[in-house]
Formats: C-alpha cells, sequence, structure tokens
C-alpha cells in the first residue's frame, strides 16, 4: 500500500504482469460493495459485478481469480490479506453502505462539508479515508458505537431499549457469504421442514377430530 500523502492514487492494478485501469470513482466502488451486501446474489454474481464495474479493460478467463483478488485489494484500500491495522476483525457488521446510506451521505456533509450527491471527482480510496474520519457527533458514527455496545454485551438497559426502538434502522444483516450449492441445499431442508410440520399438524386435527 502506498502511502496517500506523497503517492499519486492508484488507477490500475496488475494482474499477470498486465496494467489494467480501473473505474476509480467512488460510486462505481460503492455500487460493487452494495452488490457484495446483497444475500440474493450469488458470489458468483458477486464477481461478475466486481469484474464487469471495476475493470474498464475484462481480463482473460485465466486471469480472472487474480483479477478478482487484486480487485478485492484494490477495494479494501491496498490492504493485502494479512497486513493492515493489527486489530482483530470484529465477529458481527456494524454497518451496512444499504441500511446505512443516508446517515452516510448526512455525515460527510456534517464531517467534511462534502455534498455526496454534487461531488464529481472523488477517488474510491479518498472516499474510505474520509469514511473512516467521520465524526462522533454525526448520527450515523454515534449508531455505529450503540451496535457495537449492544453486540459486545456491553450496553446499558436504556441503550438496550433504544436498539429495540430504532428497529430496523438498527439491524445490520450478516453477510451470507454461503455457496449456491449451500443455499439450495438449506432451502431443501428448510421445505422439507414446513412439509414435515404441516403434515403434522394435520395429523393432529384428524386425531383431534375422532
Amino acid at each position: 500500500m502506498g502511502n496517500i500523502l506523497t503517492d499519486a492514487l492508484p488507477t490500475s492494478v496488475t494482474v499477470n504482469g498486465k496494467d489494467y485501469a480501473v473505474d476509480t470513482d467512488f460510486r462505481t466502488c460503492l455500487r460493487i460493495m452494495l452488490a457484495f451486501e446483497d444475500n440474493e446474489l450469488t458470489p458468483f454474481e458477486k464477481q461478475a459485478v466486481l469484474i464487469t464495474n471495476l475493470f474498464l479493460e475484462r481480463p482473460p478467463d485465466e486471469d480472472l481469480p487474480e483479477a478478482l483478488q487484486e480487485g478485492m485489494v484494490f477495494l479494501d484500500g491496498g490492504i493485502q490479506d494479512g497486513e493492515g491495522h493489527g486489530a482483530p476483525t470484529q465477529p458481527y457488521r456494524l454497518y451496512s453502505f444499504t441500511t446505512d446510506a443516508s446517515l452516510i451521505f448526512a455525515a460527510f456533509q456534517q464531517t467534511h462539508g462534502i455534498n455526496l450527491q454534487r461531488v464529481t471527482d472523488l477517488h474510491w480510496w479518498e472516499f474510505m479515508t474520509l469514511f473512516m474520519d467521520l465524526g462522533e457527533g454525526s448520527a450515523f458514527c454515534n449508531l455505529v458505537s450503540l451496535r457495537k455496545r449492544v453486540k459486545s454485551g456491553k450496553a446499558t438497559k436504556e441503550e438496550r431499549q433504544m436498539a429495540r426502538e430504532l428497529g430496523d434502522m438498527f439491524d445490520v444483516p450478516e453477510l451470507d457469504a454461503r455457496s449456491l450449492e449451500e443455499k439450495e441445499h438449506d432451502r431443501e431442508f428448510e421445505r422439507r421442514e414446513k412439509a414435515a410440520m404441516k403434515r403434522k399438524i394435520q395429523r393432529r386435527k384428524e386425531r383431534n377430530k375422532t
């Protein structure tokens, strides 16, 4: 990862020794992130969204696994696996670009004076740097802090009640990392469970009639 203070922000990634230009606009990258948050999409569909939207020139099929890996590194701000901040990853999600879209928009305006609807040239890495420094007084950061306290078990009784009152606004769906086959297996299992329960209820009704 380069130094954002001294180095030009990247506009390409290297795949199998070749540089591929990427779309660095924050809106494009956010669309990819939103796709990865969508549990209705399969892993293959999410990967297709990344390749189609991020790369201005599609890498050949044999290089797609490396392209996906390098694309994810770009979206992570250049951080490779094993690098980073020295802190363990949270076992739960604290924010969502889908659920918290309006609050993030307002926090950018409040903290940085940036109207994301009007900005025309904002590199994804710039966006993420500003995103990680949103002000503590913003509604978004207050909500993230509340989620962290509740999910870590450190919330007070009043804070837990506040979380319940927020309802869907408080909840952040966990990402579904199951493969298509696993999803289909789970759906079939649920279908059989419902069918078995329906038969059980029907037999109970029939016994009650006798």
